[in-house]
């Protein structure tokens, strides 16, 4: 029984690290500049979610984002979906952004999500733009709050979607602190029965 149980838990994450390893970083994002393993916060290591296509709903990681402006990857402050998480290297401000625009399956009533990682050198006024069937919601979030769910998501709110790639999530640095970070993730699309 007990061979039975740590056979699986090895199964389990061999096939985690093989779903990150099928991940590619953006061609268009920076390097990352922290070696590997080198974290601020180890604790929260147990948090990342190296594989999006574990997490329930539709998932759009930064790797198949659309950038405009130079973004950073990063894996020094975890919670991260994927690979690691891009951020606006605090410049540009105004000029940069990352669309995260899901293949949805059905029209209908999705919760969405938001995914970042969290701590005092984050923007306090992130502009978020959800482009849905009844038009455009901008919020503007406080990044050094931490995420509701599983110190990684944040809800957006539940907005109606038509089917396919008409709809999208987009993180702006229009705004927002010259000291500070703008961090992009992933968004997570739960469909929700209204």
């Amino acid at each position: 029984m007990i061979r039975c149980i740590l056979s699986s838990m090895v199964l389990i994450t061999l096939s985690a690290a093989l779903a990150a390893e099928a991940l590619k970083p953006h061609p268009k994002a920076v390097k990352n500049s922290h070696p590997p393993g080198e974290v601020d916060r180890p604790e929260m290591v147990k948090f990342i979610v190296s594989d999006p296509a574990s997490l329930p709903g539709i998932v759009v990681d930064e790797t198949a984002a659309e950038l405009v402006g130079e973004w950073q990857y990063s894996t020094h402050t975890p919670p991260y979906v994927g690979l690691g998480y891009l951020h606006d290297m605090k410049a540009g401000k105004g000029a940069k952004s990352v669309t995260f625009t899901p293949e949805l399956p059905k029209a209908g009533w999705y919760e969405v999500r938001l995914a970042h990682c969290y701590n005092v050198r984050r923007s306090t006024n992130t502009p978020v733009t959800i482009h849905h069937a009844d038009g455009d919601t901008t919020l503007r979030i406080n990044q050094q709050q931490e995420p509701e769910h599983g110190r990684l998501f944040r809800t957006l709110g539940t907005f109606r979607f038509e089917a396919g790639r008409k709809g999208w999530v987009r993180v702006s640095n229009e705004g927002t602190e010259a000291t500070k970070v703008v961090i992009a993730d992933a968004v997570q699309f739960l469909p929700v029965k209204k």
